[in-house]
């Protein structure tokens, strides 16, 4: 079985591209168990969060991050579960 990691995914996206486009860098901490699902997961995110296009996205950086370095307390808690529980 693979080990889940956290990535962090920066980048840059298109803003209001009709009438002022403007670009916003972001940056997102995701699990995921490659690069890759990380990646599609953050722009699966954007796109329904923020309606923007997958074109309009621009992916700067992808790193593994270290548990010590996530501030997030909702990632550190999934981060340190021991096991699912189905209700």
């Amino acid at each position: 079985m693979s080990e889940v990691k956290f990535y962090s995914i920066e980048g840059r996206m298109l803003i209001s591209h009709d009438k002022m486009p403007t670009w916003q860098k972001f940056r997102k901490i995701v699990r995921a168990i490659k690069p890759e699902h990380a990646i599609e997961k953050v722009l699966s995110e954007l796109g329904s969060n923020h309606r923007v296009k997958r074109y309009h996205i621009i992916i700067e950086r992808v790193r593994e991050v270290k548990l010590e370095e996530i501030t997030d307390t909702n990632l550190i808690r999934l981060a340190r579960l021991k096991r699912w529980v189905k209700v």
